[in-house]
C-alpha cells in the first residue's frame, strides 16, 4: 500500500503548530501560547508468544509486522509524526494499575482517536480493552480483531485473558477470521487449542481468509466484504480524521 502513495496530495488539518508566539508592537514581552497538535494513538496487542515469552514460545512479534505495516504507510500518506503508537502484550493492561502505566499513561488525551489492533489472544483482550476505554471517555474510532482467540476454557485457565466473551465499543470495527484449509501449521493448531471466536453479529466489515493464524500481517493486507483490506480501512479513517476541518 505504502508504494502506491509516494507523496501526500491533500494539505492535512492545520492543528499541528505547537507553540506560537503572540507579541503586539507595542508589547516587548513575548507571549507563548500552547495550541494542540491533532494526532492519533494506535496500539498493537500482541497474543501469546507475541511480544513477550509464552511458555517458552516467542517472542515471535506477529503484531509487530503489522505495525511496520502501518508506520509506512503513514511515512509515504505523511502523516507519521501525528500517529502516536505503542505495541504491547496481551496480559499488559488487565488490572486497574496495568491500564494506568501501561495504556492511559501513553495516550495523549481523551479528544485523541484511538485505535486497537489486536491479534490472537490480543483480539479477545483488546475488543475487552475497546468498552474499557469508552467507559472511561476515550474515543475508540476503530477496532481491529485479527483472527481473535480465547473462547476456550484450557486457555482461560493458563492465560491472563478476560473469561467472559468481549462486548466491543468502537466507532467502527473490522474483524478478520483466519480459515486456513491446507497447508495448516502448528499456529493453527494453538488457535483450536485457544478456540477461535466465532462472531456472528456486531463487525461492520468483517472476513475469513485463507491464511495461517500466526500471519497477523498477511491477514491485515487481505480483501475484506467491500473490497477493501483492514490496512487500506485504517489508512483512510486516519487520513479521514487529520483532514477534518
Amino acid at each position: 500500500m505504502a508504494a502506491e502513495n509516494t507523496s501526500c496530495l491533500e494539505p492535512l488539518a492545520k492543528r499541528d503548530v505547537g507553540n506560537v508566539e503572540l507579541t503586539k508592537p507595542e508589547d516587548k514581552c513575548a507571549k507563548i501560547i500552547a495550541i494542540s497538535m491533532k494526532k492519533v494513538f494506535i496500539l498493537f496487542v500482541g497474543g501469546a508468544g507475541d511480544q513477550e515469552s509464552y511458555y517458552m514460545s516467542g517472542p515471535n512479534w506477529n503484531v509487530t509486522h503489522v505495525q511496520t505495516k502501518v508506520v509506512a504507510d503513514a511515512d509515504a500518506l505523511c502523516y507519521l509524526s501525528k500517529c502516536d503508537m505503542k505495541a504491547l502484550a496481551y496480559n499488559k493492561f488487565l488490572t486497574d494499575d496495568d491500564l494506568a502505566k501501561n495504556v492511559l499513561v501513553e495516550a495523549p488525551d481523551k479528544t485523541t482517536p484511538v485505535y486497537i489492533i489486536g491479534h490472537s489472544l490480543g483480539g479477545w483482550n483488546g475488543a475487552h480493552l475497546s468498552s474499557v476505554l469508552t467507559d472511561k471517555g476515550y474515543k475508540v474510532r476503530m477496532l481491529i480483531t485479527i483472527d481473535p482467540v480465547g473462547q476456550g476454557k484450557i486457555v482461560y485457565g493458563i492465560s491472563t485473558i478476560y473469561r467472559r466473551k468481549p462486548e466491543p465499543k468502537a466507532e467502527f470495527w473490522i474483524n478478520i477470521r483466519a480459515a486456513k484449509i491446507q497447508n495448516r501449521d502448528i499456529s493453527d493448531t494453538v488457535a483450536d487449542f485457544g478456540e477461535q471466536w466465532e462472531i456472528t453479529s456486531g463487525p461492520n466489515v468483517s472476513g475469513r481468509v485463507d491464511v495461517n493464524h500466526a500471519d497477523a500481517d498477511i491477514m491485515f493486507d487481505q480483501k475484506l466484504e467491500g473490497g477493501k483490506s483492514a490496512r487500506q480501512l485504517l489508512a483512510d479513517s486516519i487520513l479521514g480524521y487529520l483532514r477534518e476541518k
